[in-house]
């Protein structure tokens, strides 16, 4: 089954967090995301306004709704920046990669994403 039709669970505070090689090997499933500090995972978006950043910042949000999993989201002119992790643990869980992969199909033909290196891009393994 593809993450994106998978349902992000309900937190809680006993929730398994994943390994880091569990962690890169869902990475390797999403499209220009990267693992920060071995526990956040994070993708930006470029724009050519602001308009546009807060546009795809609300349809992220209504599907984070739906979901019940919540990013973080940095708006700025130009750019979005998406941060998941699960508050609950502190750390990565498969809810933060079903999200990741939910937001990579909703913004699947979206031009102009800020350059992320190669793809799936641990930035702890560097």
């Amino acid at each position: 089954m593809e993450l994106a039709d998978k349902r992000c669970l309900a937190c809680h505070a006993g929730m398994p967090v994943l390994s880091r090689s569990e962690a890169a090997l869902l990475l390797d499933r999403l499209n220009d995301w990267t693992i920060e500090n071995g526990k956040y995972l994070s993708r930006s978006f470029s724009f050519k306004n602001f308009a546009q950043a807060l546009e795809l910042a609300n349809r992220i949000g209504a599907l984070a709704e739906k979901e019940g999993h919540h990013p973080d989201l940095l708006v700025r002119w130009g750019m979005l920046k998406v941060t998941l992790w699960t508050h609950a643990v502190n750390d990565l869980t498969e809810s933060d990669f079903i999200l990741a992969a939910k937001i990579d199909r909703l913004t699947q033909g979206l031009a102009k994403k800020l350059p992320a290196g190669k793809k799936g891009k641990n930035e702890d393994q560097e």
